[in-house]
């Protein structure tokens, strides 16, 4: 009885202490990784869609990647629980160049494509399996953009 007595008085003793703050830590909850993911994301739709102002003869090629990117960045927040810029996602400037040489533009898509695929790519290696799925389809879709951006 007495060691029963003991552990009740023990525990009734060591359950305030756990409320007062003890044990929280005064550290910010960390980012979740996928979030960078989605500024990528604007910055990647911003990009096509300043091109396809700069060129409208390529609107209606580009429009429907930025489109993607914008609903890959919704998806993205959505799973982080980040929650989306209000503002302009991203400069006009995105693709990095002259707003007036096609080919240059298109270069430079191409370019910031690869680069989102490939870390979409690394993101979908490093994943937990519930994100995989996600991932798997941002990295296809940024592959599939290259080919159109030829």
């Amino acid at each position: 009885m007495l060691g029963v007595g003991a552990l009740l008085a023990l525990g009734g003793a060591a359950a305030p202490l756990t409320g007062c703050g003890l044990f929280d830590s005064d550290e910010p909850p960390t980012p979740d990784p996928l979030a960078p993911m989605i500024d990528e994301a604007l910055r990647l739709a911003a990009g096509l869609r300043a091109a396809g102002v700069a060129h409208p003869d390529l609107a209606d090629r580009l429009t429907p990647l930025a489109e993607a990117h914008e609903a890959h960045a919704a998806e993205l927040a959505r799973v982080t629980g980040t929650p989306l810029p209000s503002g302009p996602a991203a400069s006009s400037g995105a693709t990095g160049a002259s707003p007036t040489d096609r080919a240059a533009t298109l270069t430079a898509l191409r370019h910031a494509e690869r680069a989102g695929r490939d870390t979409a790519s690394k993101a979908c290696a490093e994943a937990p399996a519930d994100r995989v799925a996600l991932l798997g389809s941002i990295t296809a879709a940024r592959a599939s953009h290259l080919e159109a951006l030829k």
